[in-house]
């Protein structure tokens, strides 16, 4: 009898394993929507080297930053010749074509025009305080001399080291403490020029600012949870420092990606792994940038100078103009191949509209190219009313417009510098200049989800876009009515 129950039961528990077996297999999540991916941010970073301590490597005295350098040079002999090639230090690039442009374009910070303190030619000696060098104060410089590398800006550990004009350390910087602490370049090194650029914390970038000092996991997951310095990501070799910024640059040599480091079809839904093709990482896991401290969203050179107006860093000052900041900033969307076009001194202004100084690239045929986040700055800023061409004035130093607040004369000045035709009339014009959004990076938990652009009033303007609307609704393999083309690129016509 015994024996007989045992095996009814040892039936049963066989007949349940059968069917139970293949309902647990195929309900896995993998089963449904594909395998589920263990992603681990380490796992494709080279680990940091240790640091040398030079605590007993330098005697000093040191007078000069100068100094410092050659100390530095004399056993780091290669370091020279590797950073004077860089474009931190030439702020320029090599020279690339540009489509609808005939000759090759060489383009940086060092001639560029912007929408923020519209350029440096006439005013490196406030500018080149974020210059990896010493002694920058007019057109002279000689960027072929290694003695005026700085070594301390991107190495020095002490948190005491200072810039001010043409790039000399501030009085009363210790220049030996600073030599003895150097070391792999951490967030303060990167972030003193970088998160201040514009003229001040948070100014440019939007996804770029001193909360990233020490960022908690909402601010920036990779900086906050998993302690991620700057050069983790943006890896170095031979002082050439991994990444590109449209801002200045018109070439796509040497860039980052999430995907370095991340699987593609990391995600365990399929459905959010279909997108990658042509929505990019960022514009998912990045819903807001200027999270805790806000961001220059608009600049209006053409209301500087009145001196009866109150004076607030975030609305008005007398010598930059008016304002607007904006945080927690939900970024603009346009298709991005990783290119941009580029205005340069003397092009012709767009006719009846804003003009863009650094449009990026790419559209919804175009297969390099994804949905991208931006922060978009909008301004006005001065022009030849006669010529149709942006301006570019001396502000800061003798006869600027920092100091004598007459347009003029500081656009007389700078069109003497850049060799621009100014033809006496002015006038204030406006222009847009946009930056790919690629910090901030949210925890996965508050990326965006479906309805924050599969909805009415989403954040996407499909249209704008080249889609006929939403391609949740228009789907990307079916006609749209009898006879109309088939879609394609998830909605397009």
């Amino acid at each position: 009898m015994k024996d007989s129950r045992k095996g009814v039961i040892a039936g049963l528990i066989f007949l349940l394993l059968i069917v139970l077996v293949p309902v647990w297999y195929f309900a896995r999540p993998e089963a449904v929507a594909g395998p589920v991916m263990v992603d681990d941010p380490w796992a494709n970073m080279p680990r940091r080297a240790e640091p040398v301590n030079h605590k007993d490597l330098f005697e000093g005295p040191f007078e000069t930053g100068q100094q410092v350098t050659e100390a530095c040079l004399s056993c780091h002999e290669e370091s020279a010749e590797q950073v004077i090639h860089t474009a931190h230090w030439r702020w320029q690039s090599e020279p690339v074509m540009i489509e609808g442009r005939d000759q090759p374009v060489s383009v940086g910070k060092k001639n560029a025009i912007n929408n923020f303190c519209i350029g440096i030619q006439g005013n490196w000696a406030s500018c080149t305080a974020c210059h990896a060098g010493y002694g920058w104060e007019n057109e002279n410089f000689d960027f072929s001399d290694t003695s005026n590398i700085d070594c301390l800006v991107c190495h020095d550990g002490s948190g005491g080291y200072k810039k001010g004009k043409s790039g000399q350390p501030l009085e009363g910087v210790d220049l030996l403490a600073s030599a003895k602490s150097v070391g792999l370049p951490k967030r303060e090194n990167c972030g003193g020029c970088h998160f201040r650029g514009g003229g001040g914390n948070a100014v440019k970038h939007g996804d770029l600012d001193e909360s990233l000092y020490f960022p908690s996991d909402e601010i920036d997951v990779h900086m906050g949870r998993y302690d991620f310095q700057c050069v983790d990501c943006h890896q170095t070799k031979d002082h050439v420092i991994g990444g590109r910024s449209i801002s200045v640059s018109v070439d796509n040599e040497n860039q980052i990606a999430c995907i370095d480091c991340h699987q593609p079809n990391l995600h365990a839904d399929a459905r959010i792994n279909a997108h990658v093709e042509t929505v990019a990482c960022q514009t998912c896991h990045i819903p807001e940038t200027a999270v805790k401290q806000a961001t220059k969203t608009h600049w209006d050179w053409a209301s500087a100078g009145d001196g009866s107006r109150e004076e607030d860093t975030h609305e008005y000052l007398k010598i930059k103009g008016s304002f607007i900041y904006q945080k927690n900033l939900e970024p603009e969307y346009f298709w991005y191949n990783g290119l941009a076009d580029r205005y340069l001194l003397g092009d012709p202004l767009a006719v009846g509209e804003e003009t863009p100084l650094n449009p990026p690239k790419g559209n919804i045929h175009d297969p390099d190219a994804r949905i991208w986040p931006f922060k978009v700055h909008r301004a006005t800023q001065p022009y030849d009313a006669r010529l149709n061409h942006l301006l570019q004035p001396v502000t800061s130093g003798e006869g600027g417009f920092w100091k004598e607040f007459d347009w003029d004369q500081a656009l007389r000045l700078g069109s003497e510098i850049t060799d621009l035709p100014y033809s006496g009339e002015y006038g204030f014009a406006k222009t847009t200049m946009f930056w790919p959004q690629t910090h901030m990076v949210a925890p996965k938990t508050q990326a965006l989800q479906c309805q924050a652009c599969h909805s009415e009033g989403g954040r996407m303007d499909w249209e704008a876009l080249g889609y006929p609307g939403d391609p949740l609704k228009w789907g990307s393999r079916e006609r749209t009515h009898a006879g109309d083309p088939v879609v394609s690129r998830a909605g397009a016509q």
